[in-house]
């Protein structure tokens, strides 16, 4: 088996560290320390932090449309539940990216064409459902107010899972995929109830 690269050794054990004390924290000294290298070998791949960051939220974006690309695929499940599934799935599974990539403020993603090029790519993913559901004669009116609730449904309870107000307040969750159904089920987001008023 191929050792991983100094690169590959910097980012995984900065998503480790970000999954389990979030980023804001996070500096290339710490990062060095943790991965057993010296303090100026990640200078070798990233010029600083934020460069680190970067690279975190592109791998993350670039996997998380990936996912949902695939989720779509599913037969069994309306497609927007597969993909509030998936978004789910991939937060509680990837939380060190997860925790950067919507993080403007941390990653500068406007500075990074490649980086905003891929956020935009898993964006679209939602954008192109949404249109399918709703039909061609949707407004853009339509089509923008079930993107935004798709997505505000998917990242907020990605987010209270993460953090673990959910489950202190409600319980365990012993089945995340019924729960995330049932859930635009209530909100009226499955493609079935597309007609409905």
């Amino acid at each position: 088996m191929a050792h991983p690269s100094l690169r590959d050794t910097v980012l995984r054990t900065a998503v480790d560290y970000i999954a389990e004390h979030g980023p804001d924290g996070l500096s290339i000294r710490q990062v060095a320390i943790a991965a057993g290298v010296s303090h100026q070998a990640p200078y070798h791949h990233f010029s600083d932090r934020t460069g680190i960051l970067q690279a975190i939220a592109l791998e993350g974006f670039t996997m998380f449309g990936a996912a949902m690309r695939e989720a779509l695929q599913r037969v069994d499940i309306d497609p927007q539940a597969a993909l509030l599934q998936s978004y789910v799935d991939f937060a509680v599974g990837h939380v060190g990216h997860f925790r950067v990539m919507f993080r403007p403020d941390l990653t500068h993603i406007a500075d990074h064409p490649e980086l905003a090029a891929a956020a935009d790519d898993s964006f679209e993913v939602l954008v192109e459902q949404v249109q399918r559901s709703l039909g061609g004669e949707a407004s853009l009116d339509e089509i923008r107010t079930r993107v935004v609730a798709m997505w505000s449904l998917g990242h907020g309870l990605a987010t209270l899972l993460i953090e673990g107000p959910l489950e202190h307040k409600v319980g365990p969750l012993n089945d995340r995929e019924a729960l995330v159904r049932a859930l635009v089920e209530h909100a009226g987001l499955g493609t079935r109830r597309k007609g409905a008023r």
